[in-house]
């Protein structure tokens, strides 16, 4: 796959669809807007209960968690923390959280019972992506963790930085992931603005990967030297491009995220929220 623009022409775009079904470019609304509580960890940690309820206000029916820790989900019991976000009339389809393979089953057991459907591993840490070898080792305990997990019951997933689209060795690394791999055991969590940051398009992995990229981060991009992260919308990411390939991608569910917010976190989020909304009309 060679490094191309990560926004597309609405020429190549036409040109892509006389060779694409026309039931891949539907744009059918998507009935959960999500959002990863990441974006905001400090409101979330000083009060969860009210930061849940303006997110419902705004009209997010969908959380993904980033809090478990020690078998507790931002301090409460996983049944506890199911019956929190449901009080709210949301959904908890994802969390993420680090753990290493010897810990897999004890996470398994609290995600379960937690009701989360997808256990998403969001970093590696540098030690674990060294060289090619270390992904291919990475991609051996994913498919052991993988293959735990759906005899629970749950998917396993792997979100992505821009790190693993650094070239080692004329190799790179997501693709090694990929590629070694069960495709029914591993899905990936792409991160939009990741790859874009990575310098590479999205759909091409979804033509090249299909029905691998059941969940998304729709996170944008800003229009400068240094491609901050933005609030979703106000960026130069072309999402609506990106959306009509959903199906293709298997895409079950996305999540807006902020690594920082410029403006008031829960603006923010607004912000982000109305856009997607308004995308789907």
């Amino acid at each position: 796959m060679k490094r191309r623009n990560f926004i597309k022409t609405s020429g190549v775009f036409v040109a892509a669809g006389l060779l694409m079904p026309s039931s891949v470019y539907s744009f059918p609304k998507t009935k959960y807007i999500g959002l990863q509580l990441y974006t905001i960890r400090d409101e979330v940690n000083e009060n969860i209960e009210a930061s849940l309820e303006k997110l419902a206000e705004i009209g997010y029916n969908s959380v993904e968690a980033a809090g478990y820790k020690e078998g507790k989900f931002y301090g409460y019991k996983p049944k506890e923390f199911k019956k929190l976000i449901n009080s709210y009339n949301m959904i908890l389809p994802s969390t993420h959280t680090n753990f290493e393979v010897n810990e897999a089953d004890v996470v398994i057991e609290n995600t379960c019972e937690a009701g989360i459907s997808y256990l998403v591993i969001p970093w590696l840490h540098p030690n674990k992506r060294k060289n090619i070898d270390s992904y291919k080792k990475l991609a051996e305990d994913f498919n052991i963790i993988g293959e735990k997990c759906k005899k629970s019951g749950i998917q396993f997933a792997y979100h992505n930085h821009d790190f693993e689209f650094e070239t080692i060795d004329g190799q790179i690394p997501y693709d090694v992931l990929l590629n070694n791999t069960d495709d029914e055991l591993v899905k990936m969590q792409l991160d939009l603005y990741w790859i874009k940051k990575g310098g590479y398009n999205p759909i091409e992995y979804f033509e090249n990967f299909p029905g691998r990229f059941e969940l998304w981060h729709v996170k944008d991009m800003d229009d400068t030297a240094e491609h901050k992260n933005i609030e979703t919308g106000r960026g130069i990411i072309d999402f609506k491009s990106i959306f009509e390939y959903k199906k293709l991608a298997g895409m079950k569910y996305f999540f807006i995220e902020l690594d920082n917010c410029i403006l008031p976190p829960f603006e923010c989020v607004k912000v982000s929220y109305d856009y997607m909304k308004g995308l789907e009309t």
